[in-house]
């Protein structure tokens, strides 16, 4: 399986049978050119707002999940679990989506605009986590802090912070970095993750 960012908080995720894109933006809200896909099978997102749900900037027709619930598509499954986009039950920002996101065996999980920790039972809707992609940026959702302890909650295997820097003048990524104790972090283009090398 292949993640590869797009920038802000879409990644394409590429598996044997499909290949999913989560929260595909506008351009011109984050300041970043929107890469030209090939096919898109599947796509999440986590809420409504622009930077989360261009789906137009998408090839062809796939499919959109924008709610909570059990998915199945093209040998793919899809979690889609409860939350708010900010900490006050989403009185400022409104709802957010969780999707756990299973491809060739491995579970993706990507919190969208997540603005609060998670609750216990959230935590058990979710389930079990691999790669956990997550927002660090603040403002508009957790903060690095607050990040490692959802961080903490979910014990994946592996992290990739998003949703940080840019246009929008959120906190650096270094900050999430160094509240979870990472050094010689560098960054990479994709991720090429197999069940057997997690």
């Amino acid at each position: 399986m292949e993640i590869y960012p797009l920038g802000h908080s879409s990644f394409r995720i590429k598996g044997k049978t499909a290949t999913v894109v989560t929260d595909p933006y506008d351009p011109a809200m984050i300041g970043l050119k929107f890469p030209k896909l090939d096919d898109v099978d599947i796509v999440t997102v986590s809420h409504d707002h622009g930077d989360h749900n261009a789906i137009g900037n998408l090839p062809g027709t796939p499919f959109v999940i924008s709610g909570p619930g059990e998915y199945e598509v093209k040998g793919v499954t899809v979690v889609g679990v409860s939350t708010f986009h900010d900490d006050k039950d989403g009185a400022d920002r409104g709802k957010n989506v969780v999707y756990n996101i299973t491809v060739d065996g491995i579970r993706v999980c990507h919190l969208g605009d997540l603005g609060h920790k998670l609750t216990e039972a959230q935590v058990d809707a979710i389930g079990d986590v691999d790669v956990l992609l997550i927002p660090v940026g603040g403002t508009y959702t957790i903060t690095s802090k607050t990040a490692t302890e959802v961080v903490a909650q979910l014990e994946p295997l592996m992290v990739v912070p998003m949703h940080y820097d840019g246009k929008l003048n959120l906190e650096p990524v270094s900050n999430f970095l160094k509240e979870m104790g990472a050094e010689g972090i560098a960054p990479v283009s994709k991720l090429m993750i197999s069940k057997e090398k997690l």
